[in-house]
């Protein structure tokens, strides 16, 4: 009976083996089911990550609780911009001393835009989206919107946003800033951001901004010569530190702490998402972080 037994237990352990090489064959196991997956904890307020691919979502923490959204609202400024009928993208815009003012009154980032230069409409999109820069921000919604006088100008421009949210269906989505330094009724959501931020992805020109670490723009000066400008750095750390990542946004904020528009493609597929209310730099790149991490892992 003991010689049977043992018999049967190598029949079975050669059975295993067998199936176990016919799995490992079929690379079956390099697969992690998505149910065995451990959903992460994050420090933000909110977040929300999906398949780019199919708008599938991945997660959500507080996903449709409308928050401030600082400086992440210039991904629609980007797009309203590049919606624009015929835009010529080399177009030059001459830098006025009301923007310049405008971020000096607001202690707002800048790309330290110059009076009386000339930027294109390109350098200022990066100018827009590195550095953070609300002078550019400014530049390109009085450059774009419609009106006699600058005021009338950037009413229109912002009206064009909150055209374009309704137009995505981000039903908990306002604009009431250009970039983000609100008056109250400037917010959105991480599943409303994160769909605007691949609507916005789909653009190749945002893409080709977005995903660039350093930008040096060279500018008209009042005489016409050319003026080298100091080197715009992407705000965005996930580009050097996090394997993937092709974007989009960071923003922060007195109430909008620190938040994080990401998204990184890994084997051919994209996950992206959004942090609203991190509690740092750091933090909100290390929950951008895990649920990129999570979101390719269910994605397997």
């Amino acid at each position: 009976m003991k010689d049977g037994f043992q018999v049967v237990r190598f029949r079975r352990a050669a059975a295993v083996a067998v199936t176990a090489g016919a799995v490992l064959a079929t690379g079956a196991l390099a697969a992690v089911p998505a149910q065995a997956v451990t959903a992460p904890t994050i420090v933000a307020k909110g977040g929300y990550v999906m398949n780019n691919a199919n708008g599938a979502g991945l997660y959500g923490k507080a996903a449709d609780t409308r928050r401030s959204t600082g400086s992440t609202t210039k991904i629609m400024t980007a797009k309203v911009v590049l919606a624009q009928p015929n835009l010529n993208l080399d177009a030059k815009v001459t830098i006025q001393k009301a923007y310049s003012d405008y971020v000096v009154a607001n202690n707002a980032s800048q790309a330290h835009l110059i009076v009386g230069d000339k930027v294109t409409v390109r350098q200022l999109l990066y100018g827009l989206m590195l550095p953070s820069g609300c002078d550019a921000a400014y530049a390109l919604a009085d450059k774009f919107g419609s009106g006699t006088t600058r005021a009338a100008r950037v009413k229109s421009f912002i009206g064009k946003m909150n055209t374009q949210a309704k137009n995505l269906g981000l039903t908990n989505t306002h604009f009431d800033s250009f970039d983000g330094i609100g008056n109250g009724s400037n917010y959105s959501t991480p599943r409303d951001l994160t769909k605007l931020a691949s609507s916005a992805m789909k653009n190749a020109s945002f893409r080709a901004v977005v995903k660039t670490k350093a930008y040096t723009a060279k500018t008209i000066t009042k005489t016409g010569s050319t003026r080298t400008m100091a080197t715009w750095k992407n705000t965005n750390g996930l580009l050097s530190s996090y394997s993937g990542t092709i974007g989009v946004k960071t923003g922060s904020g007195p109430e909008a702490k620190y938040c994080l528009v990401f998204a990184a493609t890994r084997g051919g597929k994209t996950v992206i998402g959004t942090v609203l209310a991190s509690t740092s730099i750091a933090q909100r790149e290390a929950d951008a972080k895990k649920l990129m991490n999570y979101g390719f892992a269910k994605l397997g």
